[in-house]
């Protein structure tokens, strides 16, 4: 029991770490030494990963595992249907399956066949960038979808993050939980794609709060200064990717924890709560985020428009002090026969300053009102 104990400790031992900083194990894919899509292929016994001579493949790796037990674990980045289908007739994986891990771009999922567990899981990497701009890249996806049987287990990725390679050398330093074999590996993954969506929920949040923070800082004389709805917009779509990476994964983590499955170790299936509820908690934090960028949205599109009936105050302001001379003017330049002052020495400089003290009357008093 306590292998259990710290089976936490075991999947995710760099859960604090930023994103901003450190890839961690999202920067690999293909080995580029694979002809194949098969990245790693192993078969574990005990806990322990079987010593071969040189690299083996699937159907013999079965066949180990039927002679003597244990369990095959491979993994295999984006194969093509021709790829996969020696794998799918060796394993007896339904036809439904094969095509939706061949194809990919499906949601989170978990189904049930009559030998096997087939879960799809959306990974999140948070995309570094000095500055949000109205084209940004703040978050991409990528999938893991796994088979899980009794005495196998497959992996397939497609996309450039969420290599497993790391999880993997950390869960073989630990037989004691391998030993419980394919359902904690599901566990381990598991977790470790909800906490890699707990990363991102972080750093998604210093831009959100970049973002809030230009709305409603001081401008010129003190007024909001707003920022391009742009940028809002496009982090709002990448939210919404987020969400609909985070959403649809809930409910499969409940069915784990909850009901009974006879392919999922006892002890393990109680661990998949944890993961339940930090799915739930993450699902929180997103639709907030959606929320909060609705009013921001909203809170920046409004300060546009009282920047607008400003703009339209001060240049209604400026025509009304200057219709004064121009009226003065338009009067003066009449035909007239008899105009007033004409022939007064001080009639010229007594309308101008009848007009300028009109027009500064007039500015003063737009100015105390607050249209100037």
């Amino acid at each position: 029991m306590s292998m259990i104990r710290d089976l936490r400790a075991v999947v995710r031992p760099s859960s604090r770490v930023s994103l901003r900083k450190e890839s961690g194990p999202y920067d690999t894919t293909r080995d580029p030494g694979t002809a194949t899509a098969v990245v790693d292929c192993a078969v574990y016994r005990d806990g322990r990963r079987l010593e071969t001579e040189g690299p083996i493949g699937p159907q013999e790796a079965m066949r180990l595992v039927r002679r003597d037990g244990g369990f095959v674990w491979i993994g295999l980045h984006e194969p093509t249907e021709a790829e996969f289908a020696g794998i799918a007739r060796e394993f007896g994986l339904h036809p439904l399956a094969v095509e939706d891990a061949v194809q990919a771009h499906q949601r989170p999922k978990l189904e049930r066949y009559d030998d096997s567990l087939f879960t799809v899981f959306k990974t999140i990497h948070y995309v570094d960038h000095d500055r949000l701009t109205s084209s940004s890249e703040v978050v991409e996806t990528g999938e893991v979808m796994c088979f899980t049987g009794r005495d196998f287990f497959i992996t397939v990725r497609h996309g450039g993050q969420g290599s497993l390679r790391a999880l993997r050398h950390r869960l073989q330093d630990d037989p004691e939980l391998l030993a419980k074999g394919p359902s904690a590996v599901l566990h381990a993954i598991a977790d470790h794609v909800v906490d890699g969506y707990i990363a991102v929920a972080d750093a998604v949040q210093d831009d959100i709060d970049e973002v809030e923070t230009e709305v409603f800082s001081p401008g010129r004389k003190g007024a909001p200064r707003g920022t391009d709805a742009g940028r809002i917009y496009q982090l709002k779509r990448e939210v919404l990717e987020f969400k609909r990476a985070v959403s649809p994964l809930l409910r499969p983590m409940q069915l784990l924890s909850e009901r009974p499955m006879r392919l999922i170790d006892p002890e393990i299936q109680k661990y998949f709560r944890d993961v339940a509820d930090h799915v739930a908690r993450v699902q929180e934090q997103v639709i907030g985020f959606d929320e909060l960028l609705n009013s921001i949205l909203q809170a920046n599109l409004a300060q546009a428009s009282v920047a607008q009936n400003e703009d339209m105050r001060k240049i209604t302001s400026w025509a009304a002090i200057i219709a004064v001379p121009t009226m003065v003017c338009g009067v003066y330049g009449m035909n007239f026969d008899h105009m007033p002052e004409l022939r007064w020495k001080y009639g010229y400089p007594l309308v101008l300053g009848i007009t300028v003290a009109i027009c500064l009357g007039i500015h003063r008093t737009l100015k105390r009102n607050g249209w100037l």
